[in-house]
């Protein structure tokens, strides 16, 4: 008997899976304990629809990165930070401040997390920073570090 399963079921599948099991399981266990119903065309047209529905929005976020990925080519963030009489860092530029950076002066949110930085900038400069949009998708981001008497 093909079912559709309400919940996750240890050694059977997890919620919304369309699986095959024998015809008692399915009487005495799955559907009495509402953590199954029988497959019907009803049922599996929803299945098919939920799927679809998924597979598109998981197109649109992939596009969206895409699109995001190409305007990060075009970006400077500037970051300005201070140093002290002999150049040196009052601490350093870290994934937070980029994010940060990258809202105030272009609007766009990103997780400091995607944020890819081997370790902290501690230095004047130009420096590429990867962002990772999607798991496929990742971005370059050009970020410039300067002090007071630069722009």
């Amino acid at each position: 008997m093909k079912v559709v399963l309400l919940q996750d079921v240890k050694g059977q599948g997890k919620k919304d899976d369309l699986i095959t099991v024998s015809d008692g399981y399915a009487r005495n266990y799955l559907i009495p304990k509402k953590l199954a119903v029988e497959a019907d065309s009803k049922i599996l047209n929803d299945i098919r629809n939920k799927e679809a529905a998924k597979a598109r929005r998981i197109e649109l976020e992939k596009q969206a990165a895409r699109e995001t990925a190409e305007k990060f080519k075009a970006m400077l963030v500037k970051i300005r930070i201070q140093a002290g009489a002999d150049g040196k860092f009052y601490g350093s530029v870290t994934n937070k401040d980029i994010a940060d950076a990258l809202a105030a002066q272009y609007g766009i949110e990103i997780d400091k997390r995607k944020i890819v930085l081997d370790s902290p900038i501690k230095a004047y400069g130009t420096y590429p920073v990867d962002v990772k949009l999607y798991p496929e998708i990742a971005g370059e981001l050009n970020v410039l570090v300067y002090g007071d008497g630069e722009n």
